[in-house]
């Protein structure tokens, strides 16, 4: 459905055996291992969603500025003004959510909560920002010549991989209720 640019398959290992000496870590390690990975891919996820956010956003703010409706560019219309800053301000916020997570990240600080926070934000503002793009280019918005609705494919998948929304909420709640 979308990120048509990454290859993506499914591998399947059966009947394989790792020789011990080949083992990375104690008994134990690989699922400590596996969530500090994610951990640090929630990230990435954000930083991608944020991306796919911005180039909508900067779209339709160029074709607001070209299409003309009773008698004007439709930036000038208050509805098109509201969803372009409302936009400009969740993409704000998304990058500095991703920044801070980042930002814990290099510096040794336990990322796992900004992490969480910065990929649920940004791949839920990327949904909704590719959505008012298509929105706001009404019926050229669903035509792949005007690519917002490849941004609108794309930022669904930044929802679900890496652990869903849902799972996002879940590790924040923890820890907020610690």
């Amino acid at each position: 459905m979308g990120i048509r640019g990454s290859d993506t398959h499914t591998i399947m290992f059966t009947d394989v055996k790792v020789p011990k000496e080949n083992r990375i870590g104690e008994d134990g390690f690989g699922f400590k291992f596996a969530m500090k990975t994610l951990a640090g891919g929630r990230i990435g996820i954000a930083a991608q969603a944020l991306g796919i956010a911005s180039g909508a956003y900067e779209l339709a703010l160029a074709y607001s500025k070209q299409r003309k409706a009773f008698g004007k560019e439709i930036m000038h219309h208050q509805a098109i003004q509201f969803k372009l800053a409302d936009m400009a301000t969740r993409i704000e916020a998304s990058r500095l959510l991703c920044l801070k997570a980042a930002w814990e990240k290099d510096n040794g600080i336990d990322y796992t909560v900004s992490g969480s926070m910065a990929k649920v934000y940004s791949s839920e503002t990327a949904m909704w920002t590719a959505t008012e793009a298509v929105q706001i280019h009404g019926g050229y918005g669903f035509v792949k010549e005007y690519h917002v609705e490849r941004l609108m494919r794309d930022a669904k998948i930044t929802q679900i991989y890496e652990g869903t929304s849902e799972v996002q909420r879940i590790v924040i709640s923890r820890s907020i209720l610690k």
